[in-house]
């Protein structure tokens, strides 16, 4: 392999991992993946990801509260249990963070207070957010703006190509994951094509969304071999300089 892979959003912690997770670990850095992110969703999830970036030299991580664990951590002491976490010289992000207003049963209300206690710790530490944002990209867009300057990801990307652009005026990079490669990727497709590659970052969000033709199978960092390869077609760029501009832009973004 003459190119390298940063993965930077997975999830090694996942129980699906559990029979054989140091056998893939190790396969994907054999296989040319040189770094990983692994993002926490929880507190129980922050434990693990700390414990993988002590035992793996190119894995680093990031800590906060999932938009879908929301509820467990509304008036309580969390940030509390974050400093604690970020602490770690290799927690470089706060994450997974964000809204998700797929889910009918998440209380929005409470879903934005804990949204908001996370971004302005993340601007306390001077640290980069890994946002999800589901089916709420205004409202995300809006509480983002209020804690400007503020850099970050909004991982797995799936707005319009308007809402790229709002996010990119705020130098915010945006996670291309597999369904890029999926047929029906019509939206995410023409962002991909329109923005520059230099706003774009590689992710999998492993152990989901395996790109074409892994469909339904565990995701795993190496398969973004296939989403790098999906950007350069869409593009009509060299396959190389793509993958080179898209590793550069991960240690950019994590300060590497």
């Amino acid at each position: 392999m003459f190119f390298k892979i940063f993965d930077t959003h997975s999830h090694y912690d996942d129980e699906s991992f559990n029979e054989d997770r140091e056998d893939v670990l190790n396969k994907q850095f054999d296989s040319g993946v040189k770094k990983i992110l692994n993002c926490a969703v929880d507190i129980d999830s922050c434990k693990e990801t700390i414990n993988l970036v002590n035992k793996y030299d190119f894995i680093y991580g990031a800590c906060g509260i999932h938009p879908s664990y929301s509820k467990y951590y509304y008036k309580m002491s969390y940030i509390d249990d974050l400093y604690e976490y970020h602490k770690e010289n290799k927690i470089l992000a706060v994450g997974e963070i964000g809204l998700d207003y797929f889910y009918k049963d998440l209380d929005v209300c409470i879903q934005k207070e804990i949204f908001k206690e996370q971004l302005d710790f993340a601007k306390q530490l001077n640290k980069p957010v890994i946002i999800h944002c589901r089916d709420a990209h205004n409202d995300t867009l809006s509480i983002v703006k209020e804690f400007m300057p503020i850099r970050g990801v909004i991982h797995c990307f799936s707005g319009s190509l308007d809402i790229a652009k709002e996010w990119v005026k705020l130098g915010f990079y945006l996670g291309i994951g597999g369904v890029v490669t999926f047929k029906n990727a019509v939206k995410i497709m023409e962002v991909v094509k329109e923005i520059p590659t230099e706003y774009l970052l590689t992710e999998t969000d492993c152990p989901y969304l395996s790109p074409v033709p892994l469909r339904g199978k565990r995701n795993e960092s190496i398969n973004i071999e296939h989403i790098i390869r999906k950007i350069s077609e869409v593009k009509n760029e060299d396959f190389y300089k793509i993958a080179d501009t898209l590793y550069k832009n991960a240690l950019k973004f994590l300060n590497l």
